[in-house]
């Protein structure tokens, strides 16, 4: 006997509008945190705290901090490289807070850009 009525997958319609509406609330949150991340700002040390560099959430270099005593012209070499670790270092703690912030609206999901 053929099958009568029902909708494709068995779900019924209220059950699909309420994952709408919890798909609209996730995205909102997403929002919020995005725009909230993008206002933090994150400060890296490197080389014993010689070389500063604060990022936004953006990951936009906002600052940089340099100690005179390290600014040797005959060893400019040393003195890109801890500025290479500062700016990387403060891209890889807004990174990590980024996925965090995200991580706990999502619950762990992929999928959503992150």
């Amino acid at each position: 006997m053929a099958k009568r009525g029902g909708y494709p997958g068995g779900m019924m319609p209220g059950n699909m509008n309420n994952l709408m509406k919890q798909a609209q609330k996730m995205q909102k949150q997403v929002e919020e945190t995005q725009a909230a991340l993008e206002e933090k700002e994150y400060e890296a040390a490197a080389g014993g705290g010689v070389v500063k560099v604060t990022i936004n959430g953006k990951k936009e270099v906002t600052k940089v901090s340099i100690s005179p005593e390290v600014v040797d012209p005959e060893d400019i070499e040393t003195l890109e490289e801890v500025v290479m670790a500062a700016v990387n270092e403060a891209i890889r703690m807004q990174t990590e807070d980024e996925k965090e912030q995200m991580g706990k609206i999502t619950g762990g999901l992929g999928g959503f850009g992150f």
